[in-house]
């Protein structure tokens, strides 16, 4: 038995767990509010900024070039997927957005001089594969554009997290770029946000403050608590990918939205070949220091 588990403390997986499962309603709650998307961006992320900066206030709130640049990048990313979610399925949306390992692999070798390797490229092929599924069939004009918005999510997710891997990231708060970026996202929709508050009920004001609060500020926290106990980079990720799975589930049985058969064909395709990918990775990297 660990330490932790001894002392009566958590196990840190579930922390990730925890904020997965967080991560997953955002989709339905995205659906249920009657707010545009711009106009839930800015609440969402007002809510959030709060939250996180309150939780993570005894970092200080310092910022640096490339910690700027991924708080653009945050920003973007959190309004394009709202938007997506909008337009289009929440299955596609959050399918979509979840290719960003795909662009890590294409764009890491080149940024960090690392080496791309066959497999690689096998798994980049694939996921392009089930990207393509989600434009096959009878789409709407609307789904053409709310999945554009999410492949758009999905490539600033994957350079959002490059960023993260830069030596500059770590010399101030880890969250910067998160409280920065959702800061800034209040202000790019701040006219279309400041418009609507008037007009909030009460359902569409308990989900925003949900949404930020919860959906973004606490599962973040978990996150970074889990990550701060000493979770593997790999288990987290995998564990993750109960987001995807779980968001449109949540909005089928609440609002009875149901993804088409070829949008759940390509993001179990993306879905399969990122978890079998990184536990590759793994293996193979285990299998190197064995040799050393």
């Amino acid at each position: 038995m660990s330490a932790s588990n001894r002392h009566g403390h958590a196990p840190p997986l579930l922390f990730v767990l925890a904020a997965a499962l967080l991560w997953s309603t955002g989709g339905l709650f995205i659906k249920w509010t009657s707010l545009a998307g711009l106009e839930l961006s800015f609440c969402r992320s007002f809510f959030a900024a709060i939250t996180v900066a309150i939780v993570t206030r005894h970092e200080g709130f310092g910022i640096n070039r490339v910690t700027a640049t991924a708080s653009v990048l945050y920003a973007v990313l959190l309004i394009l997927f709202v938007l997506a979610t909008k337009e289009t399925t929440a299955a596609n949306a959050i399918f979509l957005q979840y290719t960003a390992p795909v662009y890590l692999l294409v764009f890491e070798p080149l940024i960090y001089k690392e080496k791309f390797r066959s497999r690689d490229l096998f798994t980049v092929l694939v996921c392009v594969g089930g990207m393509a599924l989600f434009f096959v069939g009878q789409l709407r004009p609307q789904d053409v554009t709310g999945n554009l918005y999410a492949l758009a999510s999905g490539l600033c997710f994957a350079l959002y997290f490059l960023l993260l891997r830069h030596p500059k990231a770590r010399e101030v708060n880890r969250a910067s770029s998160v409280i920065y970026g959702n800061v800034l996202a209040v202000l790019i929709t701040a006219p279309w946000g400041l418009a609507a508050i008037s007009d909030l009920n009460l359902h569409d004001t308990l989900s925003v403050i949900y949404l930020g609060v919860v959906q973004l500020g606490i599962a973040y926290t978990l996150f970074t608590v889990a990550m701060a106990r000493g979770v593997r980079s790999l288990d987290a990720g995998i564990i993750c990918y109960i987001e995807p799975v779980l968001n449109p589930v949540w909005v089928f049985l609440v609002i009875g939205e149901q993804p088409s058969r070829w949008a759940l064909l390509g993001g179990a395709i993306i879905v399969t070949a990122v978890i079998v990918h990184m536990l590759l990775d793994a293996r193979f990297k285990k299998a190197a220091k064995a040799t050393i």
